[in-house]
């Protein structure tokens, strides 16, 4: 069943509150949704979330690049399931100069590559999950429920300390904060979070690059006993040459996640030894085939895998989220389908977000199992491209 339709849209998503970080501060969120058209008129979509800070994308590159891709020729008729994966890895966009680590279509990738899958997982009749059995079976390992990290990002003072006990008392077993935001004391921030939420929960923070390689270990050492699990990406891409030292001298595990957006970035960080963990967000890395393959190699090399997520998913990625989470082995932590508490447009009729102690259920309907709601998606569209049909 061939293609015969594929359009892409800039949308923008407004937040339920403003997220802070050390890296970025955003109210709303600029997203590509693709819509894949089969002959048959079983439809797909998919999602992307540029980010210039992390992959070097903005939307309109993400757009660009898709209108210069030859995506009809990569998309071909398919008599299985097997076939349509297979040519979802094949999946390439036009060459960008400069790119060289190879993740600046990275966003745009992954909303075309979500849309053909949902819509040959559709006429197939399998879900997406089925992904990972078939193109990384090693990894395979359904299970029925799959549960999310809290996560408290710039509150401070009482705020932090009462967003603390609603973590605790919504039952999360793992939490991430955010750390390294200009003018608050991270020390005793963490350590009136730690009191309120007890010491049965794992907590790990996440720096977004905010500290150099000279403040790097000093400032793991001051929040390390509050028994912290990871430090995020504590330093900026261009200074990860530390984090080997880092790593000897805090004894505290180092995940990477701006620094790893490709194949590429995984095998310096192996080779450079700098660090323990990979977080792997769909469309950061490209998409859910990439991301397979990211933590096929993490396993490879002893490493442990975090699914992480973007601000401002919609239930397109919430839900290809669910599916990665609920078919691959081995993750150690898992965010994603923050969907109500956080964005004002789903883009689904349907609730995906995570019930108390962060538990939520695989999803078992053909696809993604996202009903999009086409009236949400006119609300938020800025823009719209034919890019095939």
């Amino acid at each position: 069943m061939r293609v015969v339709e594929l359009i892409a849209w800039h949308v923008r998503i407004p937040l339920k509150k403003p997220i802070r970080h050390a890296s970025h501060e955003r109210t709303e969120t600029d997203n590509v949704v693709v819509r894949c058209t089969l002959a048959d008129g079983t439809t797909g979509f998919g999602e992307g979330v540029p980010r210039d800070y992390v992959t070097g994308e903005t939307i309109d590159s993400a757009l660009a690049l898709l209108r210069r891709s030859d995506l009809a020729a990569q998309l071909p008729e398919c008599t299985d399931f097997a076939q349509a994966v297979a040519a979802a890895e094949r999946l390439r966009l036009a060459p960008i100069p400069g790119d060289e680590r190879q993740c600046q279509g990275n966003g745009a990738r992954c909303a075309v590559e979500l849309a053909w899958l949902d819509a040959q997982a559709k006429r197939f009749g399998v879900p997406l999950s089925q992904v990972t059995r078939l193109a990384a079976p090693e990894l395979f390992e359904p299970k029925e429920w799959v549960r999310y990290s809290g996560a408290i990002t710039s509150a401070t003072g009482f705020k932090a300390k009462l967003a603390a006990y609603k973590m605790r008392f919504y039952g999360f077993r793992h939490l991430k904060v955010k750390v390294g935001i200009d003018g608050q004391d991270d020390v005793r921030r963490l350590g009136a979070i730690r009191r309120r939420v007890g010491r049965g929960m794992e907590i790990r923070v996440d720096a977004n690059e905010a500290w150099t390689a000279d403040e790097a270990v000093e400032r793991i050492l001051a929040l390390k006993p509050f028994a912290i699990e990871s430090v995020e990406q504590p330093v900026p891409d261009e200074a990860t040459a530390c984090l080997a030292r880092v790593r000897r001298e805090t004894g505290v595990p180092i995940m990477l996640d701006e620094s790893l957006c490709s194949l590429l970035d995984a095998e310096r960080a192996v080779a450079a030894q700098t660090c323990d963990l990979f977080n792997l967000r769909l469309s950061k890395c490209g998409g859910f085939i990439p991301a397979l393959r990211l933590a096929q190699f993490a396993r490879r090399y002893g490493l442990g895998c975090q699914l992480g997520c973007q601000v401002g998913e919609t239930a397109l990625l919430s839900a290809a989220g669910r599916h990665f989470a609920s078919s691959v082995a081995g993750l150690r932590w898992l965010e994603g389908s923050y969907d109500r508490h956080l964005v004002r447009e789903t883009l689904s009729r349907r609730d995906y977000t995570f019930g108390y102690g962060g538990w939520a259920p695989a999803l078992s309907e053909p696809g993604l199992g996202v009903v999009l709601d086409p009236q949400a998606l006119q609300r938020v569209s800025i823009r719209q491209e034919v890019l095939l049909g």
